[in-house]
Parts: structure tokens; C-alpha cells; sequence
């Protein structure tokens, strides 16, 4: 699934079905699972070439954006090497956070490559004169690999450790962190799986309102 943020959090994903709904992960290093994925995820595969990496982090939660020269200070220079990195980056940062779901320890090699994308340098920002936030120039795909890597690490072993979720659709396999209040939430999104259920239920209850009237 493709995804374009907007004003308002969370990625506008685009199935290749043709539907679309707003996603929220809650995280930077979950954004990056919709693009593709290990085994039948592949489907969903959007980091064909460097202008798909540079895309998604222009669409992604990272402050201000980071597209390939858009304003002063930004550009983020991505090699075929690199889409290939962050491919592999995505697809270990899946198996870890099922793994994290299950409450299994995640597989050494997957561990591996995120440790050392991880352990890179990161992408660096400035602050301007009008108090706005610019990316250095000479942002490139290992940097920003490296900054994803870094916030899957504090997402694992921060606060909202244990509110790692996959949703609670049979037919969904989207992973988030809940950081709601209640700490409640079910759904990939309520536009989506949320809405689903919901209609299901109703049609439940209709039917058994049904069956009764009949009896």
C-alpha cells in the first residue's frame, strides 16, 4: 500500500484495489511496514526505485518533511543500494514487531539488521532563524534508514512497549502502537477494519432481531 500524510496524522493509504483509508502507526519506524513486506506482503511493494524511498519520507511523520531539495536546507540523496537496504530494513522490522506481538524473541538476523542500520549515522536537522526546523543538506537513504532504525529501538523499549498491536481484524495483518489515553484502540483504522466490524455487527443483530420476529 502507497501512503500520502496530510494535515492530519497518519498515512492516506491506497490499496491496489483501488480503496483507500487514513492510517495511523503511531510511529515513524511502523509507517514504514505498508510499503511492501517478507512473503505475501510483497504484494503491497511500493520502494521500487530511490524517488519511491525519497516519497515515502516526504509522506512520512518526519517533522517538516524530507523531500529531494523542496526548501532550504533539505534533500535527501538515495541510492539503488539504499532502496534495497530499506527494503530489508522493512521487512525485519516486520518479523520483530509480529515477534513483539506474540511475546516471542525475535529472530537474531532480523535483530542484526536493525541494530546496524541503527547503528549509522542519522539524519540531522537545524533550526532556522523563524524557529522552523530544516534538514542539513547531505541527508541520504542510509541516514534516514538510520533514523527509522533508532525510533523502532525506542518504540521497543519505551513507554508504549506493551501497546504494540496488530489489528484486531482476522483478515488484517497492519501493525500499530496505541498511544491513546484509554489505550483502547482495536483498529488499523476506524474508516477501514473499525467501520467493518461494525457493519458486521449490526447485520449480526439484524439477522437474530430477525430470527426472533419470526418465532
Amino acid at each position: 500500500m502507497s501512503g500520502k500524510a496530510t494535515n492530519t496524522p497518519g498515512l492516506l493509504l491506497r490499496h491496489p484495489d483501488g480503496s483507500s483509508f487514513r492510517f495511523d502507526p503511531g510511529a515513524l519506524c511502523l509507517e514504514l511496514l505498508p510499503t511492501g513486506g517478507p512473503g505475501p506482503l510483497s504484494y503491497f511493494e511500493v520502494l521500487h526505485e530511490p524517488a519511491d524511498l525519497v516519497r515515502w519520507a516526504e509522506e512520512s511523520r518526519l517533522p517538516g518533511g524530507l523531500g529531494a531539495g523542496s526548501g532550504e536546507g533539505e534533500g535527501l540523496v538515495v541510492s539503488a543500494a539504499e532502496v534495497a537496504a530499506a527494503r530489508a530494513l522493512r521487512d525485519a522490522l516486520w518479523r520483530i514487531t509480529e515477534s513483539w506481538v506474540r511475546e516471542e524473541p525475535p529472530a537474531p538476523n532480523d535483530l542484526a539488521t536493525l541494530n546496524d542500520a541503527a547503528a549509522g549515522p542519522s539524519l540531522a536537522s537545524r533550526l532556522t532563524v523563524g524557529g522552523e526546523r530544516v534538514w542539513t543538506p547531505g541527508g541520504t537513504g542510509t541516514g534516514l534508514l538510520s533514523t527509522v532504525a533508532r525510533d523502532a529501538i525506542d518504540l521497543f523499549t519505551g513507554a508504549y512497549a506493551h501497546r504494540i498491536r496488530t489489528c484486531g481484524a482476522h483478515d488484517c495483518r497492519l501493525l500499530f502502537v496505541d498511544t491513546s489515553r484509554p489505550g483502547r484502540r482495536r483498529w488499523c483504522s476506524m474508516e477501514r477494519c473499525g467501520n467493518r466490524h461494525k457493519v458486521r455487527a449490526h447485520r449480526a443483530r439484524l439477522t437474530v432481531s430477525d430470527g426472533e420476529s419470526t418465532d
